[in-house]
């Protein structure tokens, strides 16, 4: 394995230190009903200690989340509160790419010794999001309403365009192929089955029971509800809501929240089940395309992530992305020159849902686990996020 000096040399992610809840699709489980900074922290406590880590062992606390949630304006040290460690946080906000972003932030903490151990935990709740009335001067009215969720996916203040609007017009550009799209898609799906069904998905994915403020059961969160295995030709069959962009061939929002933490190296041997494991920080760029092109950003992201380490697809031990259109892992496949069957061997954000923050989060534990099945490796995760914006990382498994 060719050897690239790490960013942070001075920090590790400790195996077997993270953990996902499930990402049932919007409105449809107990997660709509609840406060989702409270339910991610309570949910961190859980999953650390299933991972038998004592959350008294966390010094600082990054938590990610784009849409806003209730007491929101008290952010990691309210969330911290509610996993039970008083302890200072600070909030990362960077649309689809907070989850990469908030782990590189932790990094950077730890590295610089301000910190032995750093938690990182993402979280959205897309269920019944917040609208929000802004005074605007300019406005006849005085006032502009935002629906967080549905105005922010149907709007980008530098085009005027819809997030569908840039997969229809790339795949225009790139003339992809519904056919591929299609036939893409349910391999997708079938990589997540499959990974569903030989276990997988339980070693990073955890079960939790939802209360009510009476403390009585809302009901388990135990799978991504909403998702279904579905068949090529009904993929074929359906219409076009934009070129090579279909009901199926695109994400759905959800609600979640994944954790894992950040430490220095002697702390990350202490804290892991598996301390012969050595998970290092490699690089992180992040792009911006032209208007109306954010499926190609990804790409663009690695092409320039591989420039800057030296290191090349074939090095790459484990590739997975945030794809919230279909046509964005035809169209980085084309540019690339990669096979997009040999990506997301696990599962993606395109199948399982997309809560924003904790999705690339969810993408980076399932990745470094598949890594740890492989024997070790260069890790690629990558993803697009708004405005157009592609962002890429590389960690190393060893």
């Amino acid at each position: 394995m060719k050897v690239v000096e790490s960013m942070f040399p001075n920090a590790r992610i400790p195996y077997g230190t993270w953990g996902s809840s499930y990402f049932p699709a919007w409105q449809a489980s107990p997660l709509a009903e609840v406060n989702i900074g409270q339910f991610a922290g309570e949910a961190m406590a859980n999953i650390l200690g299933k991972r038998k880590v004592s959350r008294k062992e966390l010094e600082y606390l990054v938590i990610g989340s784009t849409i806003p949630w209730h007491w929101k304006f008290w952010n990691g040290p309210a969330v911290a509160s509610c996993m039970g460690q008083r302890i200072p946080g600070f909030q990362m906000e960077q649309a689809c790419a907070t989850g990469l972003s908030s782990v590189i932030l932790a990094g950077s903490e730890v590295n610089s010794k301000s910190y032995d151990v750093a938690g990182v935990l993402t979280f959205d709740r897309t269920s019944d999001s917040p609208v929000g009335v802004f005074p605007e001067r300019r406005s006849y009215r005085r006032t502009e309403v935002l629906a967080d969720v549905w105005d922010n996916f149907n709007f980008d203040p530098s085009t005027g365009g819809t997030m569908m609007a840039t997969a229809g017009l790339a795949a225009r550009k790139y003339k992809i192929d519904k056919k591929e799209v299609d036939e893409l898609t349910y391999l997708r799906y079938k990589q997540y089955f499959n990974a569903k069904n030989s276990g997988f998905l339980d070693k990073v994915l955890f079960s939790f029971d939802v209360l009510n403020v009476q403390g009585k059961s809302l009901g388990i969160i135990s799978e991504d509800v909403g998702v279904r295995e579905i068949s090529l030709q009904s993929l074929n069959d359906q219409r076009e809501l934009d070129t090579c962009v279909t009901s199926g061939t695109q994400t759905h929002a959800a609600d979640g929240m994944a954790t894992l933490l950040v430490a220095s190296p002697a702390k990350s041997k202490e804290l892991s089940s598996r301390p012969e494991i050595n998970i290092e920080f490699i690089a992180k760029v992040d792009v911006r395309t032209l208007p109306g092109l954010m499926p190609e950003a990804p790409g663009m992201a690695v092409q320039k992530l591989l420039q800057r380490t030296g290191l090349t697809m074939n090095d790459m031990k484990v590739v997975k992305n945030h794809n919230p259109f279909a046509v964005n892992d035809a169209i980085f496949a084309k540019t690339m020159n990669y096979d997009w069957a040999k990506m997301n061997n696990t599962g993606c954000s395109l199948v399982w849902g997309h809560p924003q923050a904790p999705t690339l989060t969810r993408i980076i534990i399932e990745a470094l686990e598949e890594a740890v099945d492989l024997g070790g490796g260069y890790v690629l995760v990558f993803g697009c996020a708004a405005g157009d914006v592609g962002t890429a990382g590389i960690f190393r498994v060893s």
